[in-house]
């Protein structure tokens, strides 16, 4: 490599060109791929590393919730609270905080993200009445929401566009692996700290790590896709040669060429919401926002039916809690149950890492849509059974729901809504987005235990196979493929009278 070089002529190019840029040998022989530099390695380890927090936060919370109801001795529906407490904060954090950085950066957010999140779980610790622990969650739930676009937007900005389907999924995985560690750590604390105060050391164990990556966050650079966009050019040009510091150095030397959009005087944050839903923007804004929704309004669905499920086939748990070491039983068995759920949601974004930059977004989101509906008819089939027949049917098509799910919609549509907008707008689109369908996450929480009393299982079942059949067709329709293809030219295709002109060949 000490001889690689770069023959080709000077010309002007933009931000995501030098990025994607292959170095040559000698002999003409381009590397098949491009080498990752120590700044991208930096900026992704830092976005990984907050997907890990909001799994391992919020897996433990519903650990810990046992614990906290006791101490502070709430009712049923203040434990409804408890649990949609952060999704709220995450709707309006995503479609407040996460829009910002079409203003103020992408860095900026990142780190702001970062510095509530650590502010408000130290505060969770020392939480004396149910009324502040709901006031932290619902802070911890704004820094989550602020990071669904913001993560995907720092990842994908600064990466190649051949790698940037893997990447971005690399570190959206790393959600379940913290789901994973936070049961793995509440069931921990609970063995060593048997007592009421052991839900305040769950979030404790995170309080130090999550200051570190705050502080890391300081010393990444900007996007220079983003200052590009606002019309920067020479400090793009600055950022852009940061993150592309490597040995043998190439490119050797960059030029950029203006941004097209500052020259000719567009608003550099992109209007309100309203504008994405403007003809050049309508397209992207439903492909990102509805399979969302509807994706969220099934999987947060089920997510009810499975830790009962579970816990059955593990064991039994007290009905009635009668003393501490009951309720402690209890939350030990729900850790267990939760990291059983959490491999299955693993294996399926493994295959999403593997696949997304192979098969396609459209293709593996439209399959995995499909893949739940008949997981779900699977498991509706088991209303007439009983039985080990009952148990198999339930286990063999949530099992198929919870793999289908993190190989198509779960993963595919939070990185299709980080990709489908121009920069200019991209945080303004990817938070409306992941607000959207929260939206769908809340009505769930809040309607399916009444549905479920009220139309029963089968019925719940077949509504919600509709709902991703509905997702399959709406993904199909207003297809967008952005598999490998440059950022800017997204951008260039979306904004056009004729999106569908971003659809891969």
């Amino acid at each position: 490599m000490s001889s690689t070089h770069n023959p080709a002529p000077q010309r002007t190019r933009t931000v995501q060109d030098y990025i994607d840029e292959r170095p040559i040998w000698p002999d003409g022989t381009h590397l098949p791929s491009v080498p990752m530099t120590r700044m991208q390695r930096r900026i992704w380890s830092l976005a990984a590393a907050g997907k890990f927090f909001e799994g391992f936060v919020v897996f433990m919370t519903g650990v810990a919730l046992p614990l906290i109801a006791r101490e502070f001795e709430i009712s049923p529906a203040q434990k409804g609270l408890v649990a949609a407490a952060s999704l709220c904060g995450i709707l309006i954090g995503a479609l407040g905080l996460g829009s910002l950085s079409d203003y103020f950066g992408r860095k900026s957010m990142f780190v702001v993200e970062m510095i509530i999140f650590t502010a408000f779980l130290g505060a969770a610790v020392f939480c004396t009445s149910f009324t502040s622990l709901i006031f932290c969650l619902f802070g911890l739930g704004l820094a989550l929401g602020c990071d669904y676009p913001t993560a995907h937007m720092i990842i994908s900005e600064n990466i190649p566009s051949t790698s940037r389907g893997r990447l971005v999924l690399g570190a959206f995985a790393f959600q379940a692996v913290g789901a994973l560690g936070g049961a793995a750590v509440g069931y921990a604390v609970l063995v060593a700290v048997p007592n009421l105060n052991a839900w305040r050391w769950m979030y404790a164990t995170a309080v130090v790590p999550a200051l570190v990556v705050t502080i890391g966050r300081f010393y990444i650079t900007e996007s220079a896709n983003w200052l590009h966009t606002r019309g920067a050019t020479e400090q793009a040009t600055l950022a852009a040669r940061k993150l592309l510091v490597r040995t043998p150095q190439y490119p050797r030397e960059i030029v950029l060429a203006p941004s097209p959009a500052a020259s000719a005087g567009h608003n550099h944050g992109g209007g309100s919401f309203l504008s994405l839903f403007r003809r050049r923007y309508r397209r992207a804004t439903i492909l990102a926002s509805v399979p969302w929704f509807l994706q969220d309004l099934g999987t947060y669905g089920i997510g009810i039916f499975t830790p009962t499920i579970l816990a059955t086939a593990i064991g039994h748990q007290a009905e009635h809690v009668r003393s501490m070491s009951d309720l402690i039983a209890n939350a030990i068995l729900a850790a267990r149950g939760d990291a059983m759920i959490t491999l299955l949601l693993i294996i399926g974004i493994v295959f999403a890492i593997m696949l997304a930059d192979r098969v396609g977004r459209i293709r593996l989101q439209i399959i995995g849509f499909i893949g739940c509906a008949v997981g779900l008819l699977i498991a509706s089939l088991s209303v007439d059974a009983a039985g080990s027949l009952k148990i198999t049917l339930i286990f063999a098509g949530f099992m198929l729901f919870d793999f289908m799910t993190n190989l198509g919609p779960n993963a595919q549509t939070y990185l299709l809504a980080g990709e489908v907008f121009p920069t200019a707008i991209r945080g303004k689109g990817a938070g409306f987005a992941a607000a959207f369908a929260k939206i769908g996450a809340v009505m769930t929480a809040f309607l399916f235990p009444i549905l479920l009393a009220t139309i029963g299982t089968r019925l719940l079942l077949y509504a919600l196979i509709v709902a991703f059949v509905l997702g399959a067709a709406v993904t199909w329709f207003f297809r967008i493929e952005t598999t490998g293809v440059n950022l800017d030219r997204i951008g260039e295709a979306v904004t056009e009278s004729e999106p569908t002109a971003a659809v891969a060949s």
